[in-house]
Formats: C-alpha cells, structure tokens, sequence
C-alpha cells in the first residue's frame, strides 16, 4: 500500500510516495508519480530548532514512544524479540527499570493515563498497561488496526496508525471514540508516527523524514512543521531505519525532548519563532 508522506525542499512542500508500515518495499516509479499531487508553495510555516543540550541515548533503542513523568523519561522500543518500556535517567541515560513485551509482539507508541502506561503493539491489537511506579503489568486490552503512536489530552488518548488520520480513544477501554484527517495545504499527511500533546496540539514524527508536524487535533490541519534535519545529519545514522522518532514533552520545565532509533543522543530543543 502507497502512502502519502512529506519531503520539503527550501521553501516549498512537497508531498511524495512512500511505502507504510515499519519494513514494507519502496514503491516502483509509476505507482508514486500516480500517487504523488503535484507540488504547492508553502502556506504552512516551516520552523527551526534550536539545540539547548545533548543526553546520551540507549543505541540499542529502536525508539517507538518517549514521554516524560515525575523526573524522568519513559520509552517504548519495538523489534520482535526486543520489545520493551522502560524508566530512563536523562542525565546518563541509564535505565532505571524496564518492564520486557512479549516476544513476538513488536512494541510501539507510549501513552500516560491515570497512573498507568498504555503501549501499544504494532500489529497485535493488544495495548498492555503498566504501573508507571514499578513498571509492573496492569493488564492488556484489545483495539483493531496498526497500533504507532500514542498519546494523551485531558479526556482522552490521541493514536496514529499510520494513515492519514488522528485516532481517537477511550482511555479505559481503548474503544474509538472518533477521528481526524490529518491535512496539511489541504491534502492528506500519512505515515504519521509518534506523537505527543504539547499545548492543545499534537506534535508527530513523520516517518522517514527528518520533521516534525504541529497538528491541531480539532480539525487535523497541520500548522507549522519543525525541520529537525540538522538533528539527522548530526547524527549521521548509515541504517536506514535510524529515523527521527521520539517526542517527550516536559509541561513543569517547559523542555521538550526529541531522539530517534537506535540513536546515540537525546536533544533537548527549543522551537524557534517563525521568522517575520
């Protein structure tokens, strides 16, 4: 299956073919010119970032969810066989506990409810909870569809799964309460991935791209995307699925944290303000 991702190129975005799910085959030539709409200036503003510190980061991490409560990071990794969440000191990125997902499911998005944290499996349907103390299971419940990213307001946990679309659900019992299409210049934006609630908005990793997207969860329209390449080539990652991926947001402080998988840094990073 053909989804829509994001590429930008100076000031104009770019909107270009790219396979779903985590290891699918790059799609032929005329399959994405079939799918890719011409290209449109800009209407949404591309923003920067600048870099306020850099953390170590678990290499062996393949990053699938990130948040921040009480003092410290939590983090989601995926692989089947190496699937995990675990309770992580920024300063040195030691894991100060770890709580192991079944084998044969491959761990994903990352979410915080009511004293518990919600992960979820990527094609399993089973989110597991976990006791955000002692990272001891609470349980599992059963949703439909791809399980990517995670994440919460006040009323509700907000999931990706890889389509063009925020969903939705009850917190409890995971039942969808609704959904959005995620536009950005008015088409649609798939291969959204992890996400985290920041101020009323909905920040997502577009899978494959170094950039970040601002999404407002009432109407899904995309209003500003965040370039991280500088972050990227930082890195300078040789596997091809050492993406950008991993958002924590840190409300008390007001420090917002990103990282990608199997990267060896964590980066605390502050927005910049579009330029006037």
């Amino acid at each position: 299956m053909i989804a829509v991702g994001l590429a930008l190129a100076g000031p104009a975005v770019f909107v270009r073919a790219a396979a779903t799910g985590q290891a699918a085959p790059a799609p032929n030539a005329a399959s994405a010119a079939a799918s890719a709409p011409a290209s449109a200036p800009a209407k949404v503003p591309v923003l920067t970032a600048t870099i306020v510190a850099r953390y170590p980061h678990d290499t062996t991490a393949f990053t699938e969810g990130l948040l921040w409560h009480d003092g410290a990071l939590y983090e989601s990794t995926g692989q089947e066989g190496a699937s995990d969440v675990r309770r992580i000191r920024l300063a040195d990125g030691k894991i100060l506990g770890r709580a192991k997902i079944p084998a044969a499911q491959f761990g994903e998005g990352l979410a915080l409810w009511a004293g518990e944290l919600v992960s979820l499996t990527w094609h399993d349907g089973i989110a597991h909870r976990w006791d955000v103390r002692t990272l001891k299971p609470r349980g599992q419940v059963r949703y439909t569809g791809e399980g990517w990213g995670l994440t919460a307001d006040a009323t509700r946990l907000i999931q990706s799964d890889g389509s063009a679309a925020l969903i939705f659900r009850d917190p409890k019992t995971l039942a969808t309460r609704g959904r959005v299409p995620v536009t950005i210049d008015g088409r649609p934006l798939r291969d959204i991935n992890e996400l985290e609630y920041v101020r009323g908005a909905v920040l997502a990793n577009v899978w494959h791209t170094g950039f970040l997207v601002r999404i407002d969860p009432g109407t899904g329209r995309v209003t500003a995307v965040i370039d991280l390449r500088p972050l990227v080539a930082e890195v300078g990652a040789t596997n091809a699925e050492s993406v950008l991926n991993g958002i924590a947001w840190d409300a008390k402080s007001d420090r917002l944290f990103v990282t990608g998988k199997y990267w060896p840094t964590l980066f605390e990073i502050r927005i910049d303000a579009p330029a006037r």
